[in-house]
């Protein structure tokens, strides 16, 4: 059998395509030999587990420390405090059987290890160990609240007893840092309101995603195992579209390889198979799309969604602590400009959002026979009908939206998509601050651009015949469409409904009020 594009828990270098984790973080080591604790945190399938094997296994090759890795989520569904901290003891124990020497295992965990509670069983594991002990605490954060904190306090209570009774050097992993958590005893009691309730940690790691080099590492892998090429422009497309986000990656690879193609390998790989297996992966929607949509409901996560899409600010008194929380999602990206993390996520949660308006909207007036004539499509046509449905429905729908900050862009959206979904593609492209949404709309032979903006002010409009010219400029287009949505209070129908064609520096823009 051969090696395949894993997509489900940690890489097993046996069986999976593997890119060498290990330079993927810096300074662990010097972390590790200065008796440092500290965080390792980033978004979820980002590769974290598969590095700390990786991590595990070369420190207990070399001989030096007692290395070893430890889920700890079964210590969610303790009863209690204690409980939990018996469940992470026995989570210890069971890893250390299946990876350890017999001489640096600790002890069986039983009543009298209960009762000493956790510090007190690492306190005997170091005390008895031969070597000093590195521990990774894997899913730390998925202990809610006081369990936390309990778990905190504990490392915190052995800390100064390192190296010889307690470990030498420890990290916590998991999706966030420990600064960013609003630790609450009780629902209904205010968050402790500590900076950081871990205060011996040293520094905080955030595990980015591959680079384009580790991208092509990855796929060169399945070149040497069949033979099957990637060319340099689909490599390319691939990178470009997750962005190095690994479990994305790997996940259309195997959509292309195993979906589109069979594991057929004698065939040769084109862009078409890209753009294939990218659609067929956002319909499918695996749990790693829906784990992160999810969470766009948040009270944190919506006011930055809507912001991207909007192109607007938020409220900036609150913008820190929500874009950190975003940022670790995995939701954005790492850096500004503040923009989804990548083109699938930039699909498909707009996609998501509107999916509500796609589904009730009649099919007597998104059929596409009445917009596609001849394989092309009619887009002005298309927008006339949807200026005419918005003025009669817009109102009603918006005001049962959840998202209303955005609706009137993603309902938009939703006329779109049903109507291109008979052939036709969309995509999008937003960032908070640029004052707009763009929409790139490929049918057949022909390519048309599309700029959503809100109607807010006077130089509303000038701004967007000036953005929607650049846009035009740009992607090589004499010819695109200005959407001005009004915002603006006291306005009626009659002035907000208008069509009219503006010609700016050389290109023409179409441009409809709504």
């Amino acid at each position: 059998m051969h090696k395949f594009f894993n997509t489900a828990g940690p890489c097993q270098p046996d069986i999976h395509y593997v890119v060498d984790s290990l330079p993927r973080l810096s300074g662990i080591r010097e972390l590790i030999d200065g008796r440092h604790y500290f965080i390792i945190h980033a978004p979820r399938q980002t590769g974290k587990t598969t590095y700390l094997y990786a991590l595990m296994r070369q420190l207990n090759q070399e001989g030096k420390y007692t290395a070893l890795t430890v889920n700890i989520q079964a210590a969610a569904s303790g009863r209690d405090s204690q409980d939990a901290m018996q469940y992470i003891a026995l989570a210890i124990a069971q890893q250390a059987d299946l990876y350890l020497p017999n001489l640096e295992r600790p002890p069986v965990v039983n009543d009298t290890s209960v009762q000493m509670g956790l510090q007190g069983y690492l306190n005997q594991w170091a005390t008895q160990n031969p070597k000093p002990i590195v521990l990774f605490i894997d899913e730390a954060d998925s202990l809610m609240d006081d369990l936390f904190l309990t778990l905190l306090r504990q490392l915190r209570a052995g800390f100064e007893a390192r190296p010889t009774g307690f470990p030498h050097s420890l990290a916590l992993v998991g999706l966030r840092d420990v600064r960013d958590y609003k630790i609450r005893l009780r629902p209904d009691r205010d968050s402790l309101g500590t900076g950081s309730p871990f205060n011996v940690k040293t520094e905080s790691l955030f595990m980015l995603g591959f680079t384009e080099a580790e991208v092509n590492e990855l796929l060169d892998q399945h070149t040497q195992e069949t033979g099957q090429r990637f060319p340099v422009e689909v490599r390319q497309e691939i990178y470009r579209l997750t962005q190095g986000q690994p479990w994305l990656t790997n996940a259309l690879a195997r959509q292309i390889v195993a979906k589109v193609l069979k594991n057929d390998y004698s065939q040769a790989l084109t862009l078409a198979h890209v753009a294939q297996a990218k659609e067929e992966l956002i319909q499918r929607r695996d749990t790693h799309l829906d784990s992160l949509i999810d969470k766009l409901r948040e009270p944190q996560v919506k006011p930055v969604i809507e912001a991207i899409i909007n192109g607007d600010i938020p409220t900036f008194d609150q913008l820190n602590d929500a874009l950190a929380y975003v940022r670790d999602l995995g939701l954005i990206a790492p850096k500004p400009p503040v923009r989804f993390a990548n083109p699938i996520y930039q699909e498909i949660i707009p996609r998501v959002l509107s999916l509500g308006f796609q589904e009730v909207l009649p099919q007597d007036l998104v059929d596409p026979v009445w917009y596609i004539k001849d394989g092309r499509l009619n887009l002005d046509a298309l927008l006339v009908a949807f200026q005419k449905f918005y003025r009669r429905y817009s109102e009603a729908w918006l005001g049962k939206y959840d998202f209303r900050e955005v609706g009137r862009q993603l309902l938009l959206m939703a006329f779109l998509q049903r109507i291109l979904n008979a052939g036709g593609r969309v995509e999008r492209e937003m960032a908070i601050g640029n004052g707009r949404c763009d929409l790139w709309i490929e049918y057949g032979p022909d390519q048309f651009v599309i700029e959503l903006k809100l109607y807010r002010d006077e130089y509303t409009r000038e701004d967007g015949l000036a953005q929607t010219t650049r846009y035009l400029d740009q992607v090589g287009l004499s010819q695109g469409y200005l959407i001005l949505f009004e915002t603006r209070s006291g306005k009626t129908w009659e002035e907000r409904i208008s069509r009219e064609v503006v010609e700016v520096e050389g290109k023409t823009v179409i441009l409809l009020g709504m």
